[in-house]
């Protein structure tokens, strides 16, 4: 049995819950281990968007109540596995993603809020959060941020350069249209489904540019992601 080296998913609080919800499931679809940590303004933003309260002592089942949930709103929309899902609580600072011993594949931040932005590129480390993605930097691992915010001011965009330059991949949270998109959940599966390939994992999230001027309107839609594993 080989050990476990999860991926640390940090939940920021913009909004764009189910761009985290998608990235979530992506990761879980392709056999990949969970570190969870969802901040404290994030469960607002959570409440806000879904209606759902996200609990420490509870979190394994609305963390199932929310990754079942589609962009649109629609409940049991998806069958999420959260068994491989260890949640650490956002203010705990002896937590196992807060040591550069502890073995993760790297850490992705989904959405990541202006706040959260500064945090990390400051090295501020006020909450396990950004303490995680400070540790993910310096040890040398894949940081993906996918910052949902517009317009971007000056001092963010200094941020995010700075996050660039220390290694991270800067992911604004863009869907795109050259995939056909029918639905909100195909925006925010374009969303989840490039910070899932900017992390090396692969999915069928999305369709893929082939070259092909309209194929979108006219080629055989992509599998969904189950039939992909």
């Amino acid at each position: 049995m080989r050990p476990r080296r999860p991926w640390v998913v940090g939940v920021s609080g913009a909004s764009g819950t189910p761009y985290a919800a998608a990235v979530l499931r992506g990761l879980l679809d392709a056999g990949e281990s969970v570190d969870l940590i969802v901040s404290r303004a994030s469960r607002l933003t959570l409440l806000d968007e879904t209606g759902i309260s996200f609990r420490d002592a509870h979190w394994p089942d609305d963390l199932r109540a929310w990754l079942a949930r589609g962009a649109d709103g629609k409940p049991d929309a998806f069958a999420p596995d959260v068994s491989d899902v260890r949640h650490w609580a956002a203010g705990d600072l002896a937590a196992g993603p807060s040591s550069g011993s502890y073995p993760v594949r790297g850490m992705l931040i989904v959405p990541a809020s202006t706040a959260c932005v500064a945090g990390v590129a400051l090295g501020l480390s006020k909450d396990l959060l950004q303490r995680a993605a400070s540790v993910t930097l310096k040890e040398r691992r894949s940081l993906v941020v996918a910052v949902r915010e517009t317009p971007l001011g000056g001092q963010t965009l200094k941020h995010l350069v700075t996050l660039d330059e220390a290694g991270a991949v800067v992911l604004p949270a863009s869907p795109g249209f050259y995939a056909g998109a029918t639905h909100i959940q195909d925006l925010v599966d374009f969303v989840a489904g490039r910070v899932l390939d900017a992390a090396g994992v692969p999915h069928r999230l999305y369709r893929r540019w082939e070259g092909e001027l309209g194929a979108s309107r006219t080629g055989p839609e992509p599998a969904p992601d189950s039939e992909a594993r």
